[in-house]
Formats: C-alpha cells, sequence, structure tokens
C-alpha cells in the first residue's frame, strides 16, 4: 500500500498551584514537602508535570489491505507548582524568583519530552500498513504497540532527566540550597 499517514499534534496545557507560607526559604521548603503533589505513595514534589495523549487514528481499506492515514494526537500537561500566598523579604522574594524560574525550566524539560514522545509516535505509526488486513486488525495492533514502545522509550528518558536533576549536586540540589538560604 503506498502514501504515508497524516499527523496532527495538538497541545493543551494547563497550570495548577498549591498553595504555601513561610517566612525563610527553609519554611517554604517544609511547606512544600507538606502540601506538593504526591510523587509515589509516601513523598511529595516540589513541582510535577502529568501529561496524558488521546489518539485518533484513521485506516483506510483498499483491496482487503489496510493503512494508516491519518494519526492525530491531543497533549494535555498539566503543571503544578506551588505558590507563595504570606509575605517574603526582599531577600527572600528574590531567591524565591530564582527557584522557580529553576523549577519551571525543569518542569519544561519534562513537558518537551512528552512532546518528542508524541512526535516520535506520530513517525512511527505514519508508515504502518498491511496487504492482507480487511478489517484493518493488524494495522490498529501495530500502530498501538509502536505507540506504547515509543512511550517505553521516552518514559526512560524522563526518568533518566529526574536522576540527573535529583542527584547529589545536581540542579535540583543547588535550587533547593539556595532557596534555604546557601550561595
Amino acid at each position: 500500500m503506498a502514501g504515508s499517514a497524516e499527523a496532527s499534534t495538538k497541545v493543551k496545557t494547563k497550570t495548577i498551584s498549591y498553595k504555601i507560607r513561610g517566612a525563610t526559604g527553609e519554611a517554604l521548603l517544609d511547606a512544600m514537602d507538606r502540601k506538593g503533589p504526591r510523587h509515589g505513595l509516601t513523598t511529595r514534589a516540589i513541582a510535577q508535570t502529568g501529561y496524558s495523549v488521546d489518539w485518533a487514528i484513521d485506516t483506510r481499506q483498499r483491496d482487503g489491505g489496510c493503512r494508516i492515514v491519518r494519526a492525530d494526537a491531543v497533549l494535555d500537561v498539566t503543571f503544578s507548582y506551588p505558590e507563595v500566598t504570606g509575605p517574603m523579604s526582599p531577600a527572600l522574594s528574590r531567591r524565591w524568583q530564582k527557584f522557580m524560574t529553576g523549577v519551571r525550566k525543569h518542569e519544561q524539560m519534562h513537558a518537551r519530552i512528552a512532546r518528542d514522545m508524541v512526535a516520535a509516535a506520530q513517525r512511527l505509526v505514519r508508515n504502518v500498513s498491511f496487504v492482507r488486513d480487511r478489517s484493518c486488525t493488524r494495522s490498529q495492533e501495530e500502530a498501538r504497540r509502536r505507540i506504547n514502545a515509543t512511550y517505553a522509550k521516552y518514559e526512560a528518558r524522563q526518568v533518566e532527566f529526574d536522576r540527573v536533576e535529583h542527584a547529589a549536586g545536581g540542579n535540583v540540589e543547588r535550587l533547593v540550597s539556595r532557596l534555604a538560604g546557601g550561595n
């Protein structure tokens, strides 16, 4: 079967916040530890990027075969960040702003990896076709298999990014240390 599928990706983003208070960097960090988004069963994160993907895959049957003619995706990204609601000293406010700039940059990288994941999956799905697939079952199963394999690959990239960022001496540790009052 000839031709390649069309694909489009729509990205929807939403930002939510959780409120914290504190007069020192340590107090703000403690508040984030208590109120931040859940990360696993017992720990909380400073911030978090969640995402989901909805697919619309259209097939075309012809001469007993089937091919993917369109693979559209909607990537929903939700960022969760802390928001300070109480007063801060000018020095703490400056540290907080620098801290949040670094936190947002970190979370934006998670979103970028997710966007790259969807684009890679679309590229792989574009070429799916089977000569003997009247019901398009094989084509749809192969598309799903390729999407899931791509997800696994990119989830490993998400985990590796966090491993490096959260390592001792890594970017997140430096951000936390500066907020707490270190250099």
